[in-house]
C-alpha cells in the first residue's frame, strides 16, 4: 500500500487568507514546477522504488485544507511517469489518486477554451472535454475525445481506460476528417481498443450526422504498429461488354522487414480476368523499387461469335532506384514497361480508363549499371527495349557494354611550368561499345528462330584533337578520329528484275541474306574547323523606347575528309548481281553496282565513295534594349530577344560523284515574353527536277542535278501563349516534386501512373490556389518533297485552361481545332468539387473515338480508399 508524502511545497509567506476557509490560496501568479513524490514500501532487492509526480500552474496554484487535493489555473500541467496532461484547470486528489481536468467556458465568446490535451506511452496526443485518470490503478475516464490513430481520427463519446491498457468506448465515432465535429464517420456504438485492434459492436456510417443504412453487426479494424499480412477486399462495379466485376481482391504479405507483395484479381461475370503481383521493396540509404506482372485474359462479343474468343495480353513494369550516397561512384537504375501491343485497348489502359493510356503506343524500358573509376575511366552495362504497339515492333539490345577513356595529353607534363607549347595542346581519348540485339514482331519475340536472328558486335573509338587559337578571334580545333569494328555477321544481296512496287514497275529489288561469321571494318576521318562570333551594335535615339539593336553572330567552317573504304581491297563491300548473274549497272559511278555486307547489322559499315567536304554554318542571335516600364527613374533598360539562335548549316563535298551540295537547313527561336514563344524550322534544296512520262496515265519526278534558286521543301512553325504562366509553373513545379521525391523514395506502380498522367494530361493537376488560366499552342507544318507533285500541310490548334467557380469548386477543359477534319479534335472536361475531407470529380469526354464519362466521389484519405461512389461510362462498353 503506498503512502503519499509532499516533498516539496510553496513556503508559508507564499500564503494569503481567503474566502474559502477549506483552502488555502496563492493569490499570485506561479509558474514554478512543485514534485510530490509517491514512496512504495514494496522493494525488489532491498532497492525502494520511487515515482514522482511533476505540476505546473501559470495562473494560480491551490490547496484543500489537509493539503491532500491540489488545484491548479490556468495553462495546467502534470507529469507522472508516461503519462503527460496539459489543461486549463487540473486537480489532483492524493487520497484517492485521482486526477481530473477540463477546459473552461469564455462567457464572452461561449466557447470551451483550454481542453485537456493528454498523451500516453507510445501513443499520440488526444483532445478531450474532461477526463479521470487513476495514477495508482491506471485506470481511467474520458469524455468526448479528439484522437489521431494511424492516419485516423477518434472523436465523441466516452472511453475507459482499463489496467491491462485496454479501452473501452461508446458513442464514439471514427473518420479520416480532422475535424473534431467530423463530416463523416464510422459511428461505433460500443468497443474494445487494444494495442493492435479494434473490436467494435453495431457500427453505421454517418455522413454530417445523417445515420444511414450501411451498416455491420460487429467489426473489426487492424490497428498494427507494423504492416501485417491479410486479405484485400474487393471492389465492386459493371461493365457493359464485360458484365459485372470484382476488382482487386486479393492477399498482401510481408515477406521480411524490406518487401512485400500484394496478389491481386480481378473476375468479370462474362468470362473476362486478371491477375496481377505487385511487389514493393525498400532498404533505407540503400536502394528502392517496385515489381507489377500483370495476365488478363478479356472477351468481347457474343457467347459463340468470333469475337467471344478471349484476348489475352501481359504488362511487366519494374522500377528501381538507388540512393545517390549507396555506393559513391556506382549507378544501378531499372526502368522497364513491356506489353503486349493490345494490353492498353483491350484493359482500357490498364483499367485506368484515361485515354492518354489507352492509346500510348510506345513503350520504352532500360536497364543499366555503371561505375566511375577516380582516375576518370567509367564503365556501363545496359539492356533496353523499344516497342511500337500499333506495328507490333519490337527492338531489343541485351546487353549493351561501354566504356570511356577521358581525353588526356600525352606530350603535356604535370610539372609543367608556363603556357602550354601548341604540341602539348594535343589531347587522345579512347571509347569502346559492345551490343547484342534483335528486331522482330512481339508476338514472334521468344520464339527460336527469332532467337537465332541476335545480331551483335564491338565497336572501337581513338578520337585525337587539338585546339588552338589564332589571330586573337579564331578559335581553330583539328583532329582525326579511327573507328573499327568487329561483328559477328554479314549480310549478302541478290537482285531480282521485274517487281512492281504501287503499280510502278522497278528495274530491280534485293533479296537479302544473313551469314554467321567474324568480320572487322575499319575506317578513319580527318577534319579541321575554325568559328569565331562578330558584334553587330545600333545605337537609336529617336526610335521612342527602343534604344539599341545587337546582332551576334557566329560562322564556323570546318574541312573534313574520309577516304573511299568501298574499294574491293578492303573487303567491306561487293558487287550486286541478279539471279542469272548479269551484274547491275550503277549510273552515279559509272561502273558494277556495290553493295556493303554490313547493310542490317548492328553496327553497320563505312559509307561508300570518298569524301572531302567543307561545312559551313551560321548561328545569329539579335535582342533589342528598350526603357523599362516598371523602373520609375525613366533611365533602367531590359532586354527583349528578339532572335535565339537562328542557324543556317550545309556541306559540299569536292568529290562526290554527283549532288555534292547538300540541303541547307535553318531553325530558330524567339521568346518576347514568358507567355508568348516562337519555334520554326525548315529545308531548302538547291537542286533542279525533271518530269518524266512513264505511261498514258502516269509520271514521274526525278531530282537532277542542277542547281537552280533554293526552293522550300519543309517548314514547321509553332508557337504557345499562356494568359496565366503561374498556373504551368506550379504544375510543373509539383511534377518536379513528385520526381525528386520518387528518385529519393522510389515510387510505387500506382504512384508511377499517377506522376506520368500528372505529366501528359493538363487536367490532372488541380490548383485551387489558382483562379484562372488559359494556354493554347498552334503548329503549322508544309511538306513538298522536290521529287512529289503534291505539297502536304498540317495544322494543330490546342488548347486548355482552368477557372474556379467557388474556392472549391474548379471546372478544366482541354479541347484543340483539326483543321484537316473542321472540327474539334478530342476534347475533355473536369468538374472538382473540394469538400474538405472528400473529393468529388467528374470527367467527361464528349465527341470523338473516346466518349465516357466518369463520376467519383471518394475518401481522400488513403486509409479508407475503397469508401467511394463511382459510375462511369467507358468508350469501348456501349453497344
Amino acid at each position: 500500500m503506498s503512502s503519499f508524502v509532499m516533498m516539496a511545497l510553496a513556503s508559508p509567506s507564499a500564503f494569503a487568507s481567503s474566502a474559502f476557509s477549506t483552502m488555502q490560496v496563492m493569490q499570485q501568479q506561479d509558474t514554478t514546477k512543485k514534485t510530490v513524490q509517491l514512496s512504495a514500501d514494496t522493494s525488489k532487492k532491498g532497492k525502494t522504488e520511487i515515482d514522482k509526480i511533476e505540476y505546473s500552474a501559470v495562473d494560480s496554484t491551490k490547496f484543500s485544507k489537509d493539503k491532500s487535493i491540489i488545484y491548479l489555473y490556468g495553462k495546467a500541467r502534470v507529469i507522472y511517469q508516461s503519462f503527460e496532461l496539459d489543461a486549463d484547470y487540473i486537480t489532483y486528489d492524493s487520497k484517492t489518486n485521482t486526477v481530473f481536468a477540463s477546459g473552461r467556458k469564455d462567457p464572452k465568446s461561449n466557447k470551451y477554451l483550454g481542453k485537456p490535451i493528454f498523451k500516453m506511452e507510445q501513443q499520440g496526443s488526444s483532445v478531450a472535454d474532461s477526463l479521470f485518470y487513476n495514477t495508482k490503478s491506471g485506470k481511467g475516464r474520458v469524455f468526448n475525445t479528439f484522437t489521431e490513430q494511424e492516419g485516423g481520427f477518434f472523436s465523441g463519446g466516452q472511453s475507459k481506460r482499463q489496467p491491462d491498457n485496454e479501452i473501452n468506448v461508446k458513442g464514439m465515432t471514427y473518420s479520416t476528417c480532422d475535424l473534431p465535429h467530423p463530416h463523416y464517420g464510422l459511428f461505433i456504438t460500443k468497443g474494445i481498443v487494444t494495442d493492435k485492434q479494434i473490436i467494435t459492436g453495431p457500427v453505421y456510417l454517418k455522413i454530417e450526422d445523417i445515420p444511414l443504412p450501411l451498416g455491420l453487426p460487429f467489426a473489426f479494424f487492424p490497428k498494427p504498429n507494423k504492416k501485417n499480412s491479410g486479405v484485400i477486399l474487393p471492389s465492386f462495379g459493371d461493365d457493359a461488354t464485360r458484365g459485372f466485376n470484382f476488382q482487386n481482391f486479393g492477399y498482401y504479405m510481408i515477406l521480411n522487414d524490406y518487401w512485400d507483395a500484394k496478389f491481386l484479381g480481378t473476375l468479370y461475370t462474362r468470362g473476362s480476368y486478371s491477375a496481377a503481383v505487385t511487389s514493393s521493396y525498400k532498404k533505407r540509404y540503400k536502394y528502392t523499387g517496385n515489381l507489377k506482372l500483370e495476365y488478363a485474359s478479356n472477351r468481347y462479343g457474343v457467347e459463340g461469335t468470333p469475337e467471344y474468343e478471349p484476348r489475352k495480353d501481359y504488362s511487366i513494369q519494374w522500377v528501381h532506384t538507388q540512393d545517390a550516397n549507396a555506393k559513391p561512384g556506382t549507378t544501378f537504375s531499372g526502368n522497364v514497361n513491356i506489353k503486349t501491343s493490345q494490353y492498353n485497348l483491350n484493359t482500357a489502359g490498364g483499367n485506368s480508363y484515361n485515354y492518354n493510356a489507352i492509346a500510348e503506343n510506345i513503350l520504352s524500358s532500360g536497364i543499366s549499371y555503371s561505375k566511375n573509376f577516380s582516375n576518370g575511366i567509367n564503365y556501363s552495362i545496359a539492356a533496353t527495349h523499344s516497342q511500337n504497339t500499333q506495328s507490333a515492333d519490337v527492338n531489343i539490345v541485351l546487353p549493351q557494354f561501354s566504356m570511356n577513356v577521358p581525353t588526356f595529353s600525352p606530350f603535356d607534363s604535370k610539372d609543367r611550368v608556363g603556357d602550354q607549347k601548341w604540341y602539348q595542346k594535343l589531347s587522345v581519348g579512347y571509347s569502346v561499345t559492345a551490343s547484342n540485339s534483335i528486331s522482330t514482331k512481339d508476338s514472334l519475340l521468344f520464339r527460336r528462330e527469332t532467337l537465332d536472328k541476335l545480331s551483335n558486335g564491338i565497336q572501337h573509338t581513338v578520337p585525337v584533337s587539338i585546339n588552338f587559337t589564332a589571330l586573337k578571334y579564331f578559335n581553330f580545333t583539328a583532329g582525326a578520329s579511327y573507328l573499327e569494328k568487329w561483328q559477328f555477321q554479314t549480310t549478302r544481296q541478290t537482285a531480282i528484275k521485274g517487281i512492281v512496287q504501287n503499280g510502278i514497275l522497278q528495274q530491280y529489288s534485293t533479296v537479302l541474306d544473313t551469314v554467321n561469321g567474324f568480320n572487322r571494318s575499319g575506317e578513319y576521318t580527318i577534319n579541321t574547323s575554325v568559328n569565331t562570333k562578330i558584334y553587330n551594335t545600333a545605337q537609336f535615339k529617336n526610335l521612342g523606347k527602343l534604344k539599341a539593336l545587337r546582332w551576334v553572330m557566329t560562322p564556323n567552317v570546318g574541312v573534313n575528309y574520309r577516304p573511299d573504304f568501298s574499294a574491293p581491297s578492303f573487303g567491306n563491300y561487293k558487287d550486286l548481281y541478279y539471279q542469272d548473274g548479269t551484274p547491275v549497272y550503277d549510273p552515279v559511278y559509272n561502273r558494277t553496282k556495290r553493295y556493303s555486307i554490313h547493310q542490317g547489322t548492328t553496327l553497320g559499315g563505312p559509307a561508300e565513295g570518298e569524301s572531302g567536304s567543307i561545312s559551313f554554318g551560321i548561328d545569329n542571335t539579335v535582342e533589342a534594349k528598350v526603357l523599362s516600364a516598371k523602373d520609375t527613374t525613366g533611365t533602367g533598360m531590359k532586354k527583349i530577344p528578339i532572335i535565339q539562335g537562328l542557324s543556317i548549316n550545309g556541306s559540299y563535298n569536292f568529290l562526290a560523284p554527283a549532288y555534292k551540295l547538300s540541303d541547307l537547313n535553318f531553325s530558330g527561336r524567339s521568346q518576347f515574353t514568358d507567355k508568348l514563344g516562337f519555334t520554326y524550322d525548315g529545308v531548302f534544296s538547291p537542286y533542279a527536277t525533271r518530269d518524266s512520262i512513264i505511261s498514258t496515265t502516269a509520271k514521274v519526278r526525278n531530282r537532277i542535278d542542277k542547281y537552280t534558286i533554293p526552293v522550300l521543301t519543309r517548314f514547321g512553325f509553332s508557337f504557345g501563349y499562356s494568359l496565366n504562366a503561374e498556373a504551368f509553373k506550379a504544375r510543373n513545379q509539383a511534377i518536379d516534386n513528385a520526381t525528386n521525391q520518387a528518385q529519393k523514395t522510389g515510387m510505387t506502380p500506382e504512384q508511377a501512373a499517377q506522376l506520368q498522367e500528372v505529366s501528359s494530361d493538363p487536367n490532372a493537376f488541380v490548383d485551387f490556389k489558382i483562379p484562372w488560366n488559359f494556354t493554347f499552342s498552334y503548329r503549322f507544318d508544309y511538306s513538298k518533297e522536290r521529287t512529289a507533285f503534291n505539297s502536304t500541310t498540317t495544322n494543330t490548334l490546342n488548347f486548355n485552361g482552368d477557372f474556379n467557380v467557388t474556392p472549391k469548386w474548379k471546372v478544366q477543359f482541354t479541347s484543340g481545332y483539326d483543321f484537316k477534319t473542321n472540327g474539334l479534335s478530342p476534347t475533355s472536361f473536369s468538374i472538382y468539387r473540394d469538400m474538405h475531407c472528400w473529393d468529388m470529380s467528374i470527367h467527361w469526354i464528349p465527341i470523338g473515338t473516346y466518349r465516357s464519362y466518369n463520376l467519383t466521389i471518394k475518401v481522400k484519405a488513403s486509409i479508407l480508399q475503397d469508401l467511394k461512389l463511382s459510375k462511369q461510362q467507358a468508350y469501348y462498353t456501349r453497344f
